[in-house]
């Protein structure tokens, strides 16, 4: 015969097996992709004595034997066959794949075919490219060497015959609703891909889609796909779209570099291999970094959104608790070694400084690549985040009872200890009968990573519960294409600035209203951004209504109770150290927002200290956070900031007298001496009194005092003139050294008042030309 068979193809498989099947994420959400042995593998018998573990049993499909293929029944074409071996499958339950072909000597083309049952032949497990390497999600077998097939063959007149057909399978077959899951009958038609299309624009992510094909079809069998295949269909799309766009973000990533070689950006691979990662920063967001780069946010809000461009932003708070830029991506690929090289660059791009702290969504993958790459940063997941996925997850407990959401936040938000987050959480659980939802137990298991309670000991630059304020709001939404992008984003970054500076103006050119005499609060004012220094004297006038009692005193510490009147069963534990004027509050809100709580503020009043000593000052919320110059006025001596209080005066004495006391109350002789000491000391307090005007600076330092009165009838008169005359140059010495050092802090503050006024020149100055700037632009 002229047409001889002479080869055999192994794995030739039609379109169907292309199709892209997902795995479970941590999410409960399908992804991954299927591995390619069971869509190409042949059923030739491979894997021995494998079959013996499957059932014998013989399974005949039910249905109408008029429409089963039969020898001899002829197609018009290969696919005709294909088409009608697959609709039968559909009809009986059961999928189909490819498997052989023979082709021609003469001209290679293929002369024969065989259609299988997806369930032929056995999984291959030695092949080389699994041996060496470690599975991590084994897959579920699904080969059970089923016979079942039809073979066709081209005749001379150009149809294909059926040449073989065998009806029997060796396992069970899938009822007619669970058809449309097999994978060689989900097909999305073309009207289906117009809607997808349609509502993916629109900003609808593929479980609402699904919803809505769903009641568009008549039910989920006959969409003909599912859930999984709209996800990836979308996913491939999206990915079609910035390929084809890719040459138009280089371009204009090297245009921004020509013109400002401080412009950095970077792409995963190289510019011919490009795998669909990018990531730049212009120097704005780079010199930003330096200055409130401490706690950072990954947004990824496009995932959740389901925004058309996988667009991902670094973000900060500047020192007017606006949101500032550190740095953008497209992420594509969205893989653990995707975001360990986007981690990376992105800390090579800000100087190689790892932030304190750094917020993102909750996901399991972006968790591991920031342990590899930011080992020393806390990572805390989204709250805001976890409150959207509480709404998926639990849509059948707010149905039942709408209160749960409000106790939930409430749960979270709320808690002033571990203990009591703990008592909050299993009593809700228990209360609403959810003590084994798995998205729940999974959360808290990770509570320690999101529930506030257990970050307070870190710096977030949190100032409220509210959902972080995405930096580009208003401007990238889920309809925004690469073509439109550009113009949004220099949009927004034009519109920060501006909001940034006006902030500085209103800063620098108005004073806010004082609300109490303290001078505390003016102090504040001069120092903080006028939008932090509101929020620092609502704390302080809230001192007002909390009463603090000293609850322990161990001669270095005092420990406060601090507590809003009337509701005393609520207090804060507020521990003090006079000799450091370091105060730490059970609340930790200095910790992680970096301005002082209502609870310290008490404490400070009742002990009479009435400005904030400059430890409490964070420069980073200050009007010269981006000032190289430290304008904060620090005493020389230290004890010069203490002494304006009588409660820090009266309790520094006391701490060294009880020293004094137990040494001396050692033996007869230390008493003796002590007791002497002590009388002459307090001939030299009187006398210092008495000459306070004269001598010392008021409320000043004690302690190096020469000039002292003398008890009369001591010593003979030579020996009193010789100590008199010794105290008189002693005193002039000192009364010297006394007035070089207020000449000296009179020098430094004016100092200091003259680098204020050099650093406000500048802001103002920077200001009008940045208004000079956008008058011109808009003039053009």
């Amino acid at each position: 015969m002229e047409n001889g068979v002479i080869e055999f193809d192994i794995g030739l498989s039609g379109g169907d097996d292309g199709i892209d099947i997902e795995t479970p994420n941590d999410d409960g959400e399908e992804m991954g992709g299927a591995s390619p042995n069971d869509a190409n593998s042949i059923g030739s018998g491979s894997g021995g004595d494998a079959t013996s573990s499957f059932s014998l049993h013989t399974y005949l499909p039910d249905g109408d034997i008029d429409l089963e293929p039969y020898e001899g029944m002829e197609f018009e074409s290969e696919e005709s066959a294909k088409a009608f071996y697959n609709s039968y499958a559909r009809r009986v339950g059961f999928s189909t794949r490819v498997s052989s072909s023979r082709r021609s000597r003469k001209d290679g083309a293929i002369i024969q075919r065989s259609f299988v049952c997806a369930k032929e032949g056995f999984r291959n497990l030695n092949e080389k490219r699994t041996k060496d390497r470690e599975i991590k999600r084994p897959r579920t077998v699904t080969r059970v060497g089923c016979k079942a097939s039809l073979s066709v063959k081209i005749q001379d007149s150009g149809k294909w015959v059926v040449s073989g057909f065998v009806r029997e399978h060796n396992h069970e077959l899938v009822p007619p609703d669970q058809v449309h899951c097999l994978r060689s009958h989900r097909q999305i038609s073309g009207p289906a891909k117009t809607l997808i299309d349609t509502l993916q624009a629109a900003g609808m992510g593929p479980r609402r889609i699904m919803s809505v094909l769903v009641k568009e079809y008549g039910g989920i069998s006959k969409v003909g796909f599912t859930e999984v295949d709209c996800r990836n269909y979308m996913r491939n799309n999206r990915q079609r779209n910035m390929e084809g766009d890719i040459q138009l973000l280089l371009d204009y990533l090297k245009q921004k570099q020509s013109e400002n070689p401080s412009f950095f950006y970077a792409i995963q691979g190289d510019e011919d291999q490009y795998t669909g990662n990018v990531f730049w920063a212009d120097p704005k967001s780079r010199s930003d970094y330096n200055h409130f780069g401490d706690t950072v946010t990954f947004d990824t809000t496009y995932r959740s959104n389901r925004y058309r461009l996988p667009f991902v932003p670094f973000t900060g708070l500047n020192h007017h608790g606006q949101p500032v830029l550190f740095g953008c991506a497209f992420l594509i690929n969205e893989s653990e070694a995707s975001f360990v090289w986007l981690f990376k660059t992105w800390l090579s791009a800000m100087f190689g400084r790892s932030p304190l702290s750094i917020t993102t969504e909750h996901d399991s993958v972006i968790r591991s690549a920031i342990m590899q790459v930011l080992p020393n940063t806390r990572h805390r997941f989204c709250k805001w985040h976890m409150f959207k996925q509480c709404q998926e997850k639990l849509s059948h407990v707010l149905l039942q009872h709408p209160q749960f959401e409000a106790a939930f936040q409430k749960c979270v938000n709320l808690s002033e200890s571990a203990d009591e987050f703990e008592s909050s959480w299993h009593s809700l659980l228990d209360k609403y009968e959810l003590v084994d939802h798995s998205w729940l137990i999974s959360i808290y298991a990770d509570r320690r990573q999101w529930v506030p309670v257990y970050l307070r000991d870190t710096f977030f630059a949190e100032m409220s519960v509210t959902y972080m304020n995405s930096y580009f709001d208003g401007y990238v939404n889920a309809s925004t294409n690469l073509n439109q992008f550009f113009k949004l984003y220099e949009k927004a970054l034009e519109s920060r600035h501006e909001k940034e500076v006006k902030a500085d103006f209103d800063t620098m050119n108005t004073s806010p209203v004082l609300k109490t005499p303290s001078p505390m609060e003016k102090q504040a004012s001069e120092f903080y951004t006028r939008k932090l220094f509101m929020r620092f004297q609502e704390e302080l006038v809230s001192t007002l209504t909390f009463t603090a009692s000293k609850v322990d005193d161990n001669g270095e510490v005092t420990t406060y109770r601090v507590a809003k009147f009337g509701e005393e069963h609520k207090f804060y534990h507020v521990s003090f150290n006079v000799l450091e004027m370091r105060a730490s509050c059970s609340c930790r809100m200095f910790e992680f927002s970096g301005l002082l709580c209502r609870h310290v503020l008490a404490v400070f009043r009742v002990t009479n200290v009435l400005t904030l000593p400059s430890y409490y000052i964070s420069k980073r919320w200050t009007r010269n956070a981006k000032s190289s110059v430290v304008l904060e006025e620090r005493p020389i001596d230290p004890f010069n900031g203490y002494l304006e209080s009588h409660t820090v005066r009266y309790n520094t004495l006391r701490h060294e007298a009880f020293k004094f006391v137990d040494e001396g109350a050692e033996s007869v002789e230390s008493y003796n001496v002590a007791m002497a000491v002590l009388m002459e000391a307090s001939n030299k307090v009187a006398c210092a009194v008495k000459n306070e005007g004269k001598a010392s600076v008021n409320n000043g330092p004690m302690r190096n005092k020469s000039s002292y009165c003398r008890s009369e009838g001591e010593g003979s008169s030579t020996q009193q003139l010789s100590e008199g005359d010794m105290d008189q140059k002693i005193n002039e010495l000192s009364m010297d050294l006394e007035c070089a050092n207020r000449k000296c802090e009179v020098y430094r503050t004016n100092l200091l008042s003259l680098l204020k006024d050099i650093e406000d020149h500048k802001q103002r100055l920077s200001i009008e030309v940045q208004n000079i700037k956008l008058s011109l632009k808009d003039r053009l």
